[in-house]
């Protein structure tokens, strides 16, 4: 992990933990397992204001690329549950994806357990949408 640990903004680890709170009753195995897994990660998250916050660590409505090592890759926009929209690519921090790369940064590799299996996904590219920062539960 580039930095040591997650790093997220004050105004969005606080909505992420609403946002996790609010979805502690899933039942499917996978999106549960990587809510889960979020949850402890964030104990040991860095919370910083929105200027100490690096351009390449992924945040809400940030657009990130990513990749595996079999060769699929993908680009999308982490946006809160209310806005997503699959056709847009934009993925809710709540699905298996966007629990995955919330507060890693670029270049980081993740061991995280997708429907399909347990994968390293690789964050290639981080881009800030600063002109779309809002945030809506």
């Amino acid at each position: 992990m580039k930095y040591g640990s997650l790093i997220l903004e004050k105004k969005e680890y606080i909505i992420l933990k609403r946002l996790l709170n609010l979805s502690a009753n899933y039942k499917e195995d996978t999106r549960k397992y990587s809510i889960k897994r979020l949850e402890a990660e964030l104990k040991n998250a860095v919370i910083n204001d929105d200027e100490l916050v690096p351009l390449d660590v992924v945040r809400f409505n940030s657009e990130i690329t990513v990749a595996t090592d079999d060769g699929w890759k993908n680009t999308f926009e982490l946006v809160t549950p209310n806005e997503k929209n699959y056709q847009n690519n934009k993925v809710s921090v709540l699905t298996p994806m966007g629990s995955a790369v919330m507060g890693y940064a670029q270049d980081d590799i993740i061991d995280w357990e997708f429907p399909g299996g347990i994968k390293k996904l690789r964050i290639v590219n981080v881009k800030q949408n600063k002109s779309n920062k809002h945030y809506q539960l």
